[in-house]
């Protein structure tokens, strides 16, 4: 299996699909359940009549039942992942993870089978005696040869689409990528010669599918282990590997690859050698997809080419060749056609689909996302898993060629009204965290943990690190750290992360004299401060802030969230003609939504609440969303009057004096400002979309409804974020969990608008003053 940047342990991914319900899928009902009458048309009597409409004409199940929006993944369990052969029932939490993806990337409905045999035949009749459940079929994690046979029968016994993906993904995202990279070097595909290293399932796909976008057969030579595909060779052939055996004198991958325009790798690691490299043709394009580690890594490439264009399987690299960025939006556009088959066209049109997206401009808020401004070229041929853009983008060519080939039985009629429908299908919450952490990784920062001997903080710090998200600093005596880190099942020796030890410091005397500057005229006295530094470790982090030491800090673990914020206060300033707020974000289907404040005034003043609305604003804005913003009330416009209401109105008049560039209204009751169509009465409301900031009038409404949603499951919820002080400081929950300490650390080097620029790194690591 590959344990890229692997940032938890065993015991953690086995809590992960224990609780709170084990596994990581369900079924919840479309319908309202919750009279007798729901149920009389959900079930007898009143399913007869789809029934009898389905049995005269079968095609009406599309319209009636969920088949045209569900996709079985199915798994024999003989070639999971990377650990092989360990049978159907260890193979479910592959294909559960796979159900979540078709849902988290297109919005498709999937349910995981898992099959108890290893004979293809008894695995083809199972497909065809339940397929006429599913609108596709997607094979998963089946070995070579066998797949092949498996995937032919059932795509010729099914009328739907039959697709297996350890096969055709990687295929599809490489084609998309051999596309650009052929551009950006000159080269024709007819014209481009090729070696392939891997004629497994993915390596026979990926021959098959750039031959027929024009590569030619006789440019193509395929090495497996026992040497080159070369015509007459009988050793450890099968059908499909002698389809593409070509007449060649050459009988080795490095005989083969000297002149080579292409390299592609679905083999093992240190397969390509750097003399290999220093032998391909000018400007090479290579593409080392070995997991977990690719056949060469783009670092040895450089040192022997810097004129070559690399791609691999990993995240940490450019170029990824991820094969989520294709079976969703493939399954999403066959089943909105209904189609009876994905062919060699639909595939292609994928393919170049990917790469049209990533040769168009990234616009603002992608770029925003990711934290740099993607551009196409050598280190970006291929677009970024993550990219929103891609609902909307690749089913539509998918379906056209369906249409066009002859295998969709429901053509669209209007395609700008189906990207339109796509791009508002995917709950775009959903990518929300990540599009943070891809902005993080672009621009790394050092984060200090406070509570540094916590366990569960030092694992979110070691989780920080390994996910490329800056460098962590534990506060903390390095002595129980490090036993703390044993205990948590983390070898100290493995990460080399940086301990500071408040107490002995070398930078104690300076925290003291900065932060007694601060205080002197505030009643403390310098025995004071530095009882401060050396025992309170807020105190002592915040002041590495201050000093420029890091970018970012968390706390909140060992201690409520007003004590925390008050040792921080001492410190740290809020910015000038601004407030500190806390804002909880609601990931809700179909939209983020802001809510301030949720932590610290708690019955805001009209000036108050003009101060959290553009507090508020402004961190939406830099999160990359419009800011359009509700002042919430018991009362709508004025009725019931009271002194709350009046407070927003008040409020509202001065946003009015100060001409903000957002959009904001009030006061009124949640449904009208989520809901247009509640707004029917109120046709002088300025907001032009529902609203996504909602101020609320006390910290009294703003907690409770934001934990009464997360209490219900209703949404997920993430905060409160602390806002307005003149460095980046985030307070976990008490007793927070891993995931809570990373993310709100992962938001603490987020916020680059109020970082600090540190003036050591690395080389000053565990600044402990070991002789005491």
């Amino acid at each position: 299996m590959n344990d890229e940047k692997r940032t938890f342990t065993d015991e953690e991914a086995l809590d992960f699909h224990r609780w709170p319900t084990p596994g990581k899928i369900g079924v919840q009902p479309t319908k309202p359940m919750a009279t007798q009458r729901d149920l009389s048309l959900a079930y007898s009597p009143g399913v007869a009549v789809p029934v009898r409409a389905i049995a005269e004409d079968a095609d009406t199940a599309y319209d009636y039942t969920s088949k045209g929006n569900m996709v079985a993944v199915i798994s024999n369990g003989t070639a999971i992942l990377g650990l092989g052969d360990l049978g159907a029932l260890a193979s479910k939490p592959v294909m559960e993870g796979k159900s979540v993806l078709f849902k988290r990337f297109a919005d498709v409905d999937s349910i995981d089978i898992e099959v108890t045999t290893r004979d293809p035949d008894e695995l083809v009749t199972v497909v065809k005696n339940i397929g006429v459940t599913f609108g596709g079929i997607n094979l998963e994690d089946i070995k070579s040869p066998e797949c092949f046979v498996v995937e032919q029968q059932c795509q010729e016994l099914l009328d739907i689409p039959v697709f297996h993906d350890d096969q055709h993904g990687t295929a599809i995202i490489s084609a998309a990528g051999l596309i650009n990279a052929c551009k950006i070097t000159g080269r024709k595909l007819e014209d481009v010669k090729v070696v392939l290293n891997g004629p497994g399932a993915a390596g026979i796909a990926t021959l098959e599918l750039i031959k027929a976008m024009g590569v030619r057969h006789e440019n193509v030579i395929a090495v497996d282990r026992k040497g080159t595909l070369w015509r007459g060779r009988a050793e450890d052939m099968n059908q499909w590997k002698s389809a593409h055996a070509v007449d060649t004198p050459h009988r080795t991958l490095a005989d083969a690859i000297k002149g080579a325009d292409c390299f592609i790798g679905l083999s093992a690691k240190g397969a390509l050698t750097k003399d290999m490299v220093a032998s391909m043709a000018k400007n090479p394009i290579i593409f080392a997809m070995a997991n977990p580690d690719p056949e060469i890594t783009p670092e040895e490439v450089r040192e022997v080419r810097s004129d070559a264009i690399v791609a691999t399987g990993r995240s940490d690299y450019p170029n990824q060749v991820n094969n989520v960025l294709g079976f969703p939006y493939i399954f999403r556009g066959a089943l909105d056609v209904r189609a009876r088959r994905v062919n060699h066209e639909m595939k292609i049109a994928c393919a170049e689909a990917l790469a049209r997206l990533a040769r168009e401009d990234v616009p603002d808020e992608v770029a925003a996302a990711y934290g740099k401004r993607l551009k196409f070229g050598p280190e970006y041929i291929i677009p970024t898993p993550f990219d929103p853009r891609l609902i909307s983008y690749v089913p539509p060519f998918v379906a056209q060629a369906a249409m066009d080939t002859g295998v969709a039985r429901r053509p669209i009629e209007d395609m700008d009204a189906y990207r339109e429908e796509l791009a508002q299908r995917l709950d775009p919450a959903a990518a929300f965290l990540q599009k943070i952490v891809g902005a993080v990784q672009a621009n790394p920062k050092r984060v200090v943990f406070a509570e540094g001997e916590d366990p569960t903080v030092i694992r979110a710090a070691v989780a920080f690190e390994q996910q490329g998200l800056g460098e962590a600093i534990l506060v903390g005596r390095e002595e129980l750290v490090l036993q703390n880190m044993l205990a948590a099942g983390i070898d100290p020796a493995d990460h080399d992360i940086e301990i500071v030890n408040a107490r002995l410091s070398e930078k104690n005397d300076a925290y003291v004299d900065a932060l007694y500057a601060r205080l002197q005229r505030r009643g403390y006295l310098r025995r004071d401060v530095q009882r401060l530094i050396n025992q309170d470790r807020n105190s002592f982090a915040a002041s590495m802030l201050v000093n420029g030491d890091a970018h970012g800090m968390v706390t909140g673990v060992t201690r409520n969230f007003d004590q925390a914020l008050a040792e921080i206060g001492r410190v740290i300033e809020p910015h000038p003609g601004s407030r500190v707020i806390g804002m909880s974000i609601v990931l809700a289907k179909g939209r983020p939504i802001f809510v301030a404040d949720t932590t610290v005034t708690e019955l805001p003043n009209a000036s108050e609440l003009c101060e959290i609305a553009m507090v508020a604003a402004r961190n939406v804005r830099e999160l990359g969303f419009p800011a359009r913003v509700a002042f919430l009330s018991y009362s709508t416009f004025g009725n019931p009057s009271g002194v709350r209401g009046d407070h927003v109105r008040d409020a509202i008049a001065m946003l009015d004096a100060r001409g903000v560039d957002f959009e904001y209204e009030g006061e009124m009751p949640p449904e009208l400002a989520l809901d247009p169509a509640a707004r029917a009465n109120y046709p002088f409301m300025r907001l032009t979309e529902p609203a996504n900031i909602l101020i609320m009038p006390g910290i009294h409404s703003a907690s409770i409804s934001t934990r009464f949603i997360q209490a219900l499951d209703a949404a997920t919820v993430i905060g409160p974020l602390l806002l307005g002080l003149q460095r980046s400081v985030q307070i976990a929950p008490l007793s927070a969990s891993v995931s809570q300490i990373l993310t709100m650390a992962t938001f603490a080097a987020y916020e680059q608008s109020h970082e600090a620029r540190p003036e050591r790194r690395r080389s000053a690591r565990r600044a402990t003053d070991r002789q005491t």
